[in-house]
């Protein structure tokens, strides 16, 4: 299927020639009909000679309903530009074709009506002249009158050459459906139409409603083209879509179906503005089927481009290389396009922001980019970048995290120089914990810190040490710890009592400290053994009779009631011992 788009003054025949081309009135409400002139879209299709099936939106050419015009011809790839020979070219003529222009549409056909009325000579001349430096310069051009019929298989055959020049969408692309009306079947419930431009919508889909008010998940319950029951229609196509659980205020024209975790729903970005030397303060940004006041921040100029912050009354599913139009509403002026360079941009905080912004932005022309993407926003999801558009090849680092190339390098190199800060700052707390390892390096995740990690640098119990510094105690609390375990030797369950500790100068801090470092082993607060102290008190328990007592428990490891409880409480921690309802003990491993 190939969809087309009329353009065109008011009143110079668009609606007339669909009607022509497909046997079927594309104006469709009473007021229509009753004033001859298109106020709403319309829509016709036929088998065309040449071109095999052509739907058809019809827009309408009154200044009044520009915006209309522009939903309608917003999503569709090939335009038929109407100019009447006994009216030339008009206002909108002039509006539309800047409009389409501004879109970047590239295919199209001049079709001059009324050749019945007047030599259609003159109003070709000056249609070509008016096209000449657009997008659309150098299109066919035919002449035609609906009334005789006269010359209109010269605009089938213009049209099946135009159509076979157009290049054929990716079916297996996302689905970003902008929706241009929205109804209710009874029986069936909400059912929203637009055009398809790409990629391929399935009965049973799961897709996202995206809306001014927010995102919601949407079923499509059926799927019509051109009024006929389809299980999938692939891009581009005119489509109806039935969609389970939603009623008909939920959405409305501008609102648009998205496959779920593609573009961004986003009311900033950051755009490239060809040959747009000045902005008003309040313009309409135009995307698809969607019109949104927007208010511009101008950041800098490059060449005749400007690059503008656009801050959206209202968030819209965007990806990077996206091709706006802008509009003067108070003017009636299309002002051009604008080019989605940044769908999330940064804030602008600092003095001089703005300037920086420029300097970054000036190497970007909207073509997504993975290396270029990563360069500048350093680190970086995977699921985020593909939202935005760009094709991902490279694999993530960490937790789904993507970095520019190089940055873990020099990141492992920062981490090693905090690790050895720290360590000379905090000698009894060897390893910088990896969340303060994480903030000082600015980073999203403690995975991507983990990633940076290289040798001799290692992670330990949360930390991140540097070699052996783990199991290192500084002199003074080396020659202490050995003084304790010298005392155990004789007695390894007589734990040294508070008075020991304090003349040996061993605090709570070097006690953790020995005990982070393999050299003491703790019971409880204040209590500490040598290494394999719980090992050695199983086997001891071990050759008591099964199961014993707190008391003879105590008498066999030659301890004080201070040791002995804590350190059987420790025991059963350890499953070296399990405890009875009588607060009997039995030794379940003996180490």
């Amino acid at each position: 299927m190939h969809v087309v788009a009329t353009a065109g003054h008011v009143d110079h025949g668009k609606s007339s020639l669909v009607r022509a081309l497909t046997g079927t009135d594309p104006d469709r409400l009473a007021e229509e009909k009753r004033r001859g002139l298109t106020i709403d879209l319309g829509f016709a299709w036929a088998d065309l000679p040449g071109s095999g099936t052509v739907a058809f939106v019809d827009v309408p050419g009154h200044a009044s309903f520009v915006p209309t015009m522009l939903a309608g011809a917003g999503p569709v790839p090939v335009a038929v530009l109407v100019v009447a020979a006994d009216g030339g070219w008009m206002p909108q003529s002039a509006e539309h074709l800047a409009a389409l222009d501004a879109l970047g549409v590239r295919h199209g056909l001049l079709v001059v009506t009324r050749a019945d009325l007047a030599d259609p000579a003159p109003a070709t001349a000056a249609a070509r002249a008016e096209l000449a430096g657009t997008s659309l310069a150098g299109v066919p051009a035919v002449a035609c009158s609906v009334v005789t019929g006269a010359g209109l298989d010269d605009v089938r055959r213009a049209l099946a050459q135009v159509l076979a020049s157009v290049p054929a969408p990716r079916a297996d692309g996302p689905v970003r459906l902008w929706v241009d009306r929205a109804f209710t079947v009874r029986g069936a419930g909400t059912v929203v139409t637009g055009t398809l431009g790409a990629g391929t919508l399935r009965s049973g889909d799961e897709l996202d409603l995206v809306t001014a008010a927010g995102a919601r998940s949407a079923r499509v319950r059926g799927l019509q083209s051109l009024e006929r029951d389809v299980a999938a229609a692939s891009g581009v196509a005119r489509v109806a879509v039935n969609l389970r659980g939603l009623d008909r205020a939920d959405v409305a024209r501008g609102d648009a179906l998205v496959t779920p975790g593609w573009s961004v729903r986003t009311d900033v970005l950051d755009v490239r503005c060809p040959g747009v030397a000045e902005l008003p303060a309040q313009l309409v940004v135009h995307a698809g089927s969607a019109a949104v006041p927007a208010r511009p921040r101008p950041l800098g100029v490059d060449g005749a481009d400007a690059l503008v912050r656009l801050r959206l009354a209202a968030p819209l599913p965007l990806v990077l290389g996206d091709r706006l139009l802008l509009r003067d509403p108070a003017r009636h002026l299309v002002l051009g396009p604008a080019v989605v360079l940044d769908v999330r941009p940064p804030p602008l905080r600092r003095r001089g922001a703005a300037a920086a912004r420029t300097a970054e932005l000036r190497d970007l022309h909207g073509e997504p980019d993975e290396a270029s993407e990563l360069r500048r926003r350093r680190v970086v999801r995977g699921a985020d970048l593909r939202a935005m558009g760009v094709d991902v090849r490279t694999s993530p680092v960490a937790g789904g995290w993507h970095v520019a190339p190089g940055l873990l390098e020099r990141t492992g190199e920062r981490l090693a120089a905090l690790v050895a800060e720290h360590d000379a700052a905090a000698p009894l707390h060897p390893g910088l914990p990896l969340e303060e390892a994480r903030r000082a390096l600015s980073l999203p995740d403690r995975a991507l810190v983990q990633a940076a990690v290289r040798p001799p640098l290692r992670v330990a119990d949360g930390r991140v040490v540097a070699g052996a510094a783990a199991e290192q105690l500084p002199p003074r609390v080396e020659r202490a710890v050995a003084a304790v375990v010298a005392d155990l030797a004789a007695r390894p369950f007589a734990a040294p009592d508070a008075e020991r500790l304090r003349e040996l100068g061993l605090g709570r801090s070097e006690l953790a400290a020995a005990v982070r470092a393999g050299r003491l082993e703790r019971v409880t607060e204040g209590v500490v053994l040598a290494p394999g102290a719980l090992r050695l008190a199983a086997r001891e328990l071990a050759a008591l009779p099964q199961p014993f007592t707190a008391g003879e428990a105590r008498k066999a490891l030659g301890t004080s009631r201070r040791v002995a409880l804590p350190l059987l409480e420790a025991l059963d921690a350890a499953r070296l011992t399990t405890r009875g309802a009588d607060d009997r003990r039995r030794v379940t491993a003996a180490g």
